[in-house]
Order: structure tokens, then sequence, then C-alpha cells
């Protein structure tokens, strides 16, 4: 973060200091919900006999789905991308999914020098409620809709209609951390502006 004459602030201690993004832990588009962004938007659907997986191509995620019928895990147990129950609604698949920890964004961003503590993150997780559904409206094509209920962040539930194309293209791995140079960066930068302060500091 940059003061009013451009001095670096933000100087993170670690690793969780910085976003989830940048950690590689939870992509800004990978979901849940699934928000479209400029790249790595592809899904991949599988479906088995009791589970389905939403398979993402940011950050390499698979959000497997519980389709059994059975309960929520219990409140005390919480999930970076919650945990979700699915059910058939005619046509339309239906996830419900709770059990965000209060670390998880309701909206991850790239950035955010509002609150670099928080960096990435618009609103908290941990009474946020999701319900999606994805509807089949022609051979290539699904609607993706998604209800969100976090009265601690928004003054009411609203729901987002999202139109998805079915596509051959391949996905590829997504290897956030293989090429992560930046996060070492940031820190060895941090470390290197704490030094040059100490020295100043000094003289």
């Amino acid at each position: 973060m940059f003061g009013s004459l451009g001095e670096v602030t933000f100087r993170p201690k670690g690793p969780e200091s910085l976003g989830l993004s940048e950690r590689c832990l939870v992509g800004f588009n990978a979901g849940p919900p699934l928000i479209p962004s400029a790249y790595n938007n592809n899904i991949r659907i599988v479906q088995a006999a009791h589970h389905i997986v939403l398979f993402t191509e940011m950050i390499h995620d698979a959000r497997i789905i519980t389709m059994d019928d059975s309960a929520h895990l219990p409140k005390g147990i919480e999930k970076w991308s919650g945990d979700s129950r699915g059910h058939w609604d005619g046509d339309t698949l239906v996830i419900e999914t709770s059990n965000f920890t209060d670390k998880t964004p309701v909206f991850q961003l790239p950035i955010n020098l509002k609150d670099p503590s928080m960096n990435g993150v618009v609103g908290r997780g941990r009474d946020f409620h999701l319900t999606e559904r994805l509807t089949r409206i022609s051979d290539s094509r699904l609607l993706y809709e998604y209800t969100i209920n976090d009265p601690n962040t928004f003054t009411k539930p609203f729901t987002v209609a999202i139109p998805m194309k079915a596509t051959e293209d391949q996905m590829f791995e997504y290897a956030c951390h293989e090429g992560n140079y930046a996060m070492a960066s940031m820190l060895k930068g941090a470390r290197t502006l704490e030094k040059e302060a100490a020295i100043a500091a000094q003289n």
C-alpha cells in the first residue's frame, strides 16, 4: 500500500498477511459462487452416483457436492469453499452451501488497498449461505444462477444469472504455486524495507 508520497506502507509479515488468491488457496473466480473473470473461467462438471464435482480451471480446484440427502457438517466445521449439498429440482441442479470460515470472502478480488490485512476480500463468509442453480437450457448451454444471503455483509439477499456455453477446449493445469514468484518477492521486499528503515533510524 502507498502513502501520500508513494511510500510503501504495507509490509506483510508472512504469507498469511496476503490475500487468499495470492497464496493460491482460493482463486478469485473459482468460487463458490462461480464469478466470471478475465481468464480461466472453464468448468468441468463430473457426475457420479452420489456426488457431483465442479472442477474449475482457476487454481485447479475441485468442489465435491454431496447428493445423498445427508445433513450439512456441524456448524463448527468450516471450510474454505464451504460445505455443499445438492439435490434435483426437476431438471435443475440445486446446490446449498454453508459452513464457510470467517476468512472466506464473499467475493475474492485480486487486491484491496483499503484493507491490506484482508487483501482481496469483499465481505466475510461465516454467516454466508449460498444457493446455486444450474439448468440446461439447450444442448450447448447452461443457465447458472446463484443467490447470496449474508446479512452481515449485504442488506438483503440477491440473485445473479450467468449463461454458460459448452466448449471442447482442453483445460490445462493452473499450477499456481509453481510460478508464484510474486509471493517470495513481496516478502523479500518487505524485509528489505524494514532493514532500510532500521539503518535509517540509527543515523
